[in-house]
């Protein structure tokens, strides 16, 4: 049963989550209420009370900018990164940043969670390579090259210009095969492994992510992304990718959303279910190897799973690998091992 195994979590948008709360804006929502949200304690899906009890060892944090609603999306990264500094002045007790690999060892002798932050959109850059070298001096250390926008950087396989906010399932599950990194987008790839910036290929186009794999010299990410071959939907890789990225050290991190573990008919319910995360493991692990699985909950930025309400459902994720077959040390390097294993490669 579970023995509180160390956690490590590549995707929460908890920051982007708090800003919009305090600023009653996107991502905001009424039902989240009008009492001041922390990172310490907040009625999201993550809060560092419930991941120090969860046993949690690193969670990534997200700044994720909507370039469809933010007017000027550099200062909007740069408000929400001093937003993630001042939560972590503010909780020091509970948790530090990580810059390099030894930062989480010496956290976890410190007794205290690591935080790693990243990017969810490069289109906040503009094209500039010198904004990525400001989010590296800030302690960025992953970057998603798109969200759901096309940027200067290459093409998403969910255009949200082109579907809008509401999309049927052949949108859902059409990639985009022929647009992918940008001649700027192949320069930001060399330039942020030089850095030491994770390049991250969650929503990028089927295009783009061959392109990343030609263009990049060490180990990438998917980090919160599911098997396409399990649900249909683009957003998730298909074994092709999942083997490449196996092949190349890499790691995809388990998304928890329902709706890229398993489809329903339009006005279906799908409110989630645990067997449809070990659905994927599984599948994922037999393709790829277990080395290339982690987990990457998209916790904040996702609808409420059913039975993953937040970060104090790990147990029950967890349980059901174990239901599902993995013995606990594959378990273990599903919720934290491939992924220190990937940071110990690429950030020094």
């Amino acid at each position: 049963m579970y023995g509180k195994p160390d956690v490590v979590d590549m995707h929460c948008d908890t920051i982007s989550r708090l800003w919009g709360c305090r600023n009653r804006r996107p991502p905001w929502r009424p039902e989240d209420g009008t009492e001041p949200q922390s990172l310490r304690v907040n009625n999201g899906h993550i809060d560092l009370l419930r991941l120090r009890e969860q046993g949690y060892l690193l969670q990534n944090f997200a700044l994720f900018v909507h370039l469809g609603e933010a007017e000027h999306p550099w200062e909007r990264v740069l408000e929400l990164c001093d937003l993630y500094q001042q939560e972590l002045d503010a909780n020091q007790d509970i948790i530090a940043p990580v810059f390099r690999y030894e930062d989480i060892e010496k956290n976890q002798r410190a007794g205290k969670l690591s935080a790693l932050l990243t990017v969810e959109e490069g289109g906040v850059c503009e094209g500039k390579s010198g904004r990525l070298h400001t989010l590296y001096e800030k302690g960025v250390r992953m970057l998603t090259l798109t969200w759901n926008f096309p940027n200067e950087l290459g093409y998403p396989n969910l255009n949200s210009r082109r579907a809008g906010p509401r999309r049927g399932a052949e949108e859902q599950n059409t990639p985009d095969t022929e647009h992918g990194l940008t001649p700027t987008g192949l320069a930001f790839v060399e330039e942020m492994e030089t850095l030491g910036i994770i390049p991250d290929v969650s929503h990028l186009s089927d295009a783009g992510f061959y392109d990343v794999l030609k263009a990049a010299k060490k180990p990438f990410v998917a980090s919160h992304s599911n098997a396409r071959a399990v649900c249909p939907h683009a957003r998730n890789l298909t074994d092709e990718m999942i083997r490449a990225l196996a092949d190349r050290g890499g790691v995809m991190g388990l998304n928890f959303c329902a709706s890229f573990l398993t489809q329903k008919p339009s006005g279906t319910p799908n409110p989630g279910t645990i067997e449809d995360i070990v659905r994927h493991a599984k599948h994922i692990t037999r393709v790829g190897g277990i080395e290339v699985l982690g987990l990457g909950s998209d916790f904040d930025g996702i609808p409420t799973h059913a039975e993953l309400q937040g970060a104090q459902g790990m147990e029950k994720l967890y349980n059901g690998l174990l239901k599902g077959g993995f013995t606990s040390e594959q378990a273990d390097k599903i919720f934290s091992k491939n992924v220190l294993r990937l940071y110990r490669d690429t950030l020094v």
